[in-house]
């Protein structure tokens, strides 16, 4: 429900009115009792976010493969690259 601004046009008293947005508009003034308050245009509240928001990761799948660091998926998996690694050191020595 928003919170609606008035003010009475007799006596100058501004005023804020939590209502329904299906509700009438308040027309009589609480503190003079006069008949000739109008509602505000006001920007409102804006937006109000609650909890712990949004992050890319919140979408990033559970089981995806590591990065390389370059931002490129390493298809490797870490066998293959000790195994590989092995290799290349027998051939060396």
């Amino acid at each position: 429900m928003p919170t609606y601004e008035y003010v009475c046009k007799d006596c100058g008293y501004e005023f804020e009115e939590f209502q329904s947005i299906t509700a009438e508009p308040i027309k009589v003034c609480p503190k003079c009792g006069g008949h000739n308050v109008v509602r505000k245009i006001s920007a409102g509240g804006g937006l109000v976010f609650k909890g712990s928001g949004f992050y890319i990761t919140d979408y990033k799948h559970k089981h995806s493969s590591p990065n390389n660091g370059n931002g490129q998926k390493n298809n490797r998996s870490k066998t293959e690259s000790a195994a590989t690694e092995s290799t290349q050191k027998k051939e060396k020595g």
